[in-house]
């Protein structure tokens, strides 16, 4: 038996780039903690990374490389990827050739298949899932900064006297980042927050202020706080003159949007603008922080620059406490953006369109060809896909038939494609099904490498886990098949070390400070110095010349060292679209992480929401005749889903939100992304995927149905269902467009009896239930009503661990509820410790009033916090109640 040992790694879930400490225990049991000692979350991890242990199990995993279905071996496998693309390439030239890659990647894995590309194929169309995250920061940097470089740090966010936050609910896709700026703002109560936001998301629970902007209003709002700088002198002249160009352009572009146009594209008074205003004018140490909100937009490009404009107009970049800030929502977009990941970059940060750098990267690689022009951009790369100019493609760690907007054409293309491989630790996820070659890759806890997270730092991810079955390092399928087709010599790794250290040297290769990314101080580290890396923020191109924050005194990587203020225009309005009044936003979850294929492993991450669904405002809802719980179907000018309605006031009037999440193996009409349209920011190739013309209608069921099973179903019969994991098996919600002619059928093949299930029926209500046993315990049980089924959910899951042996006991779960003496923990509010609403609205009624004594009573909300907004609000409910 092996001794227990401690591993510090990384979390593979966002980009805030968290320490992680696994443990693993003497019987090979793994376990997981925050790294007290890592300077991005010390200590602290959210609800998905403390579950992260519940998540590496084998279970769906792909563990040996497959052709056409089959299993076979690595020789086999890589050999026909090798022929077919050489084939390819020779009949249709290097173009007719695409990867599709991710942020999931390692920045080792993505450097290599970006080198085969680039270097060796000559083609640039290799693009990333991070175009769908951050690539508009990446525009509006390279505009204004001539480099893709973040000028801040976390610590900033700290010491702000004014945190602004746009489009980016932190508390939910960046926790502990929330939590860090949440204990600032407890020790210093005079700090504070602007949330910019449509919705009223949990983060407005920490906001001063809240700014509910109409969609894509973000430009015009910026022109405004630029215009408002300019009028009553809040420019630093001294900076801009000095290490700025564009203001006076920049000013006068501002200066054309008037008030009642303002107004009107915000569709915020004028007086809440000048608050906002007024205070971003007078408050020196102020800190923009941004994600997709911004970015993903057809706008994106432009909302970024209209952000870094004031930064620069005010000098307010580069010193503690100030500056813009993108924060990525993957855990390596920026790593990837490092080592020239995206179709319009090179390795290093350095351009494609520059000949000096083709040449100087060519050079270095000593490859016989370079890319000479930008490759296809992510969504341009699918419709390449869908005409026949891509005839072999190779998708990487993620999975575009859900994630990638207009997602139902995508999948067509896909499915077309002359050749389709598809690298992944998951067997069965949309894409996949797809792929002709399928490879097994390691997957988080398996593999080895770094990551870069959004204040450019960098941290080794380590491998604590045996490899399991034939599953190899995606940077070893990648440099086996190159190897394969000619370039063996270049591809001669003996592990991430080596392929880590030539990242570094090409950084530093004829630098001299001409380039913002330099790491040259790591050009020389051998096997024992990579293992024991610790974090370090780049540039640093010597040993102990790390620069925490850029550009407070210029030096800037454009031709004459001067930032670009660049003149943004506010853009004409979009007219609305006739039979769409509503306007579609898509988004994340607190416990779950882009298209499930981790989280939907773990139980506890699935309590919170454990079925897709639409917030709706109460306005809304009342004008379309919805009710909250009922299904309703969500239409655009592409396509429909069907998902669960959640009337809330946190949703804006006109508008509804959609999470990402949800794909073909968990519910049965729910990819979000087919309803998006391939609209893209024409400067980043970003899609929009936050302002989408919809409509929403009450589906019509006879029958709904609630299940909780010991085991999956092959099948779930229906028209609409979604299944999520739980405690002892697996919950299903389901509905029935018509009666079947046989309920004991039904429920014999879903609840998977040999026998009838025991079962209560009320004729006259149409309400049934159903319960299958075996082995003196619960295998099953369903709810069937011509409403919404109203059981207790935990009180239902609670009983596939319960001994039902006596008549009283199955009696009682045929009863549909709690019997006497019983606890109902509720609705799960804290995924982190399990604790459910009821148990709150408990402690609050027992004299728990603030979210610190609930957390002393009850543990909820006391690890990633996340949950205390919702804390707050059955506070305040309970309140309510009692004071009524």
């Amino acid at each position: 038996m092996a001794a227990p040992r401690s591993v510090k790694t990384t979390c593979p879930y966002c980009g805030v780039g968290c320490g992680v400490i696994a443990e693993i225990g003497s019987g090979g049991d793994a376990s997981v903690r925050g790294d007290p000692d890592h300077p991005a979350n010390f200590g602290r991890l959210c609800s998905k990374g403390s579950a992260l242990a519940e998540t590496i199990g084998l279970d769906g995993r792909l563990l040996d490389p497959e052709i056409q279905g089959a299993r076979t071996n690595w020789n086999t496998a890589l050999d026909l990827v090798a022929t077919k693309f050489s084939n390819t390439i020779r009949e249709h030239g290097p173009d007719s050739i695409a990867f599709y890659v991710s942020g999931q990647l390692l920045t080792e894995d993505y450097y290599v298949v970006n080198k085969l590309m680039k270097g060796f194929i000559g083609t640039a169309n290799i693009d990333t899932n991070s175009r769908l995250c951050m690539a508009s920061s990446v525009a509006g940097h390279r505009r204004a900064f001539g480099s893709d470089t973040v000028p801040g740090c976390y610590e900033d966010l700290e010491l702000a006297d004014l945190v602004v936050l746009v489009g980016s609910n932190l508390a939910w896709c960046h926790p502990v980042l929330y939590q860090r700026i949440a204990a600032a703002k407890e020790k210093r109560p005079e700090m504070k927050v602007v949330l910019i936001d449509p919705r009223r998301t949990a983060t407005n629970d920490l906001a001063d202020l809240h700014l509910a902007i109409r969609p894509d209003g973000d430009v015009s709002l910026f022109l405004g706080l630029l215009s408002h700088l300019g009028r009553n002198r809040a420019i630093n002249a001294q900076y801009v003159s000095r290490h700025t160009s564009g203001i006076v352009e920049a000013l006068c572009a501002a200066d054309e949007l008037d008030p009642y146009t303002l107004v009107r594209r915000t569709g915020l008074p004028l007086a809440t603008l000048e608050r906002f205003y007024a205070l971003f004018a007078a408050t020196e140490r102020t800190v923009t922080v941004y994600s997709q909100g911004v970015n993903q937009s057809a706008s994106g490009t432009d909302k970024v620059n209209a952000i870094i404009n004031c930064h620069l107009a005010t000098g307010r970049i580069g010193r503690p406490g100030m500056g813009p800030f993108s924060v990525t929502g993957q855990p390596n977009a920026m790593g990837g953006r490092e080592v020239g990941g995206l179709a319009n970059m090179l390795a290093a940060h350095m351009a494609i369109e520059n000949p000096e750098d083709r040449d100087r990267v060519q050079r270095f690689w000593r490859a016989p060809a370079i890319a000479t022009k930008p490759g296809l951009k992510a969504v341009d790369m699918f419709r390449a896909v869908a005409d026949g100019r891509i005839k072999a493609l190779w998708v990487i760690a993620t999975n575009p038939v859900v994630s990638m907007p207009d997602a139902e054409n995508v999948k067509n293309a896909i499915a077309a494609c002359p050749f389709v491989v598809v690298s992944d630790v998951t067997a069965q996820t949309d894409t996949a099904k797809l792929a002709h070659v399928l490879l097994p890759a390691l997957a988080w806890g398996e593999k080895s490498g770094t990551v870069t997270n959004s204040e450019r730092r960098i941290t080794r991810q380590r491998s604590f886990l045996r490899a399991p079955g034939a599953a190899r390092a995606d940077w070893w399928i990648v440099s086996e098949v190159a190897k394969r087709m000619g370039h063996g010599e270049a591809f001669s790794y003996r592990g991430p070390e080596d392929i880590f250290a030539e990242h570094a040297a090409l950084s530093a290769f004829e630098n001299n400070g001409t380039r913002d990314l330099d790491i040259g101080a790591y050009a020389q580290l051998d096997a024992a110095d990579y293992d024991e890396l610790p974090p370090f923020q780049w540039p640093s191109p010597k040993q102990g010349e790390a620069r925490v924050r850029l550009f407070h005194d210029g030096g800037f990587y454009t031709p004459d060292g001067k930032a670009r203020i660049v003149p943004i225009s506010p853009g004409a309005e979009e007219p609305a679209t006739p039979g769409f009044p509503l306007t579609l936003n898509t988004g994340r979850v607190r416990d779950h992480w882009h298209t499930m294929t981790r989280t939907g492993k773990s139980e506890r991450l699935s309590q919170h929401y454990a079925e897709p669904f639409a917030e709706i405002h109460p306005d809304d809802a009342e004008r379309f005749r919805v009710k909250d719980a009922d299904l309703v179907r969500v239409s655009t000018g592409l396509n429909s889903i069907l998902v669960r309605a959640l009337v809330t006031p946190r949703q804006q009037p006109c508008s509804i939100f959609v999470p990402m999440h949800w794909n073909d193996q968990f519910a049965s009409s729910a990819r979000v992304d087919c309803l998006v349209p391939s609209i893209t920011d024409p400067i980043s190739g970003q899609p929009a995927s936050k302002n989408v013309p919809a409509r929403i209608e009450r589906y019509v069921a006879a029958t709904y149905g609630f299940a909780v099973l010991r085991s999956r179903p092959a099948r779930v019969p229906a028209q609409y269902w979604a299944i999520a994991k739980c405690k002892g098996g697996w919950r299903v919600e389901f509905a029935l467009s018509s009666e079947p002619g046989d309920w004991h059928a039904f429920a014999r093949g879903l609840l998977s009896s040999a026998n009838d299930p025991a079962n209560y029926e009320d004729t006259q209500t149409g309400r049934r239930r159903f319960a299958a046993y075996g082995d003196g315990h619960l295998t099953g049980m369903l709810f069937l009503a011509p409403e919404p089924v109203a059981v207790s959910r935990e009180w239902a899951i609670s009983q596939l661990a319960a001994s039902n042996t006596s008549a009283g006991k199955r009696n009682a779960v045929l009863a549909g509820r709690p019997g006497a003496g019983v606890v109902d923990r509720g609705a799960t509010v804290c995924a982190c410790y399990g604790i459910g609403a009821n148990e709150i609205s408990a402690a609050v009624r027992n004299g728990c009033c603030t979210v610190a004594a609930i957390g002393e009573a009850t543990q909820a909300g006391t690890n990633c916090g996340s949950c205390r907004p919702e804390i707050k609000r059955i506070i305040h409910d309970n309140t309510l109640a009692k004071a009524g």
